[in-house]
């Protein structure tokens, strides 16, 4: 029996892809598939300590790039040696808040550090550890700063960004998808969640039918 499959979900602040984690997982639960979710930075002890560092303590203020790339790797490999690949060989389907493709487009294009190191790190810290299917949930930036605004919690470091910084994190987002179409999915994220999460489930379905069989959902 083939192994149930890693799926990652990517976009920019506020693209709502947080939402869509949470319906597939529910999918999921009420289909009687055995899954667990994480997220990045974050998903272990460690991460979740490199995660406050990165977002919201105060001293982060004036972390480099280099520093960021560093910590994001850290938190990244321990995910991956102590969560997600014991949670795949057990027969869980893991799903993840972001993956090593924030980091190619965030640290890589964004912070503009250098792709072949960024995709050497990536590949030290996951190893063979690659998402069976990534969706990237693609807004602009109007809509994800009138999404971000009406949160209710204080913007993180990484929300602080200005707009220069999103609209590259967008277009690198996008630029990826192409290279990369046969892992990459790319959704227009503006459309009601709902149907966003119709369209993520039809892809799974044809493309993993060990999900979809196991019960009419």
């Amino acid at each position: 029996m083939p192994r149930l499959p890693f799926i990652t979900f990517e976009g920019s602040e506020g693209c709502g892809k947080s939402t869509q984690v949470g319906k597939l997982a529910a999918r999921l639960e009420r289909s009687g598939v055995p899954f667990l979710v994480t997220r990045e930075p974050g998903g272990t002890a460690i991460g979740e300590t490199i995660r406050e560092l990165l977002q919201f303590a105060p001293h982060g203020v004036g972390m480099t790039a280099e520093t960021e790339l560093l910590l994001f790797e850290a938190s990244r490999s321990q995910l991956v040696r102590e969560i997600i690949k014991p949670s795949l060989e057990r027969g869980l389907c893991v799903i993840s808040d972001r993956f090593f493709d924030s980091t190619t487009v965030y640290q890589g294009a964004a912070r503009q550090l250098d792709e072949q190191i960024v995709g050497q790190l990536n590949v030290f810290a996951v190893g063979d550890c690659v998402p069976d299917i990534t969706f990237v949930l693609d807004i602009d930036l109007a809509t994800a700063q009138s999404r971000m605004q009406r949160g209710a919690r204080k913007p993180d470091r990484m929300e602080q960004e200005p707009t220069e910084f999103y609209e590259q994190v967008r277009e690198a987002y996008r630029q990826l998808a192409k290279r990369e179409s046969n892992r990459i999915v790319l959704i227009d994220g503006t459309q009601n969640p709902d149907t966003i999460d119709n369209e993520i489930w039809k892809t799974i379905s044809s493309r993993f039918p060990a999900l979809s069989n196991k019960s009419a959902i």
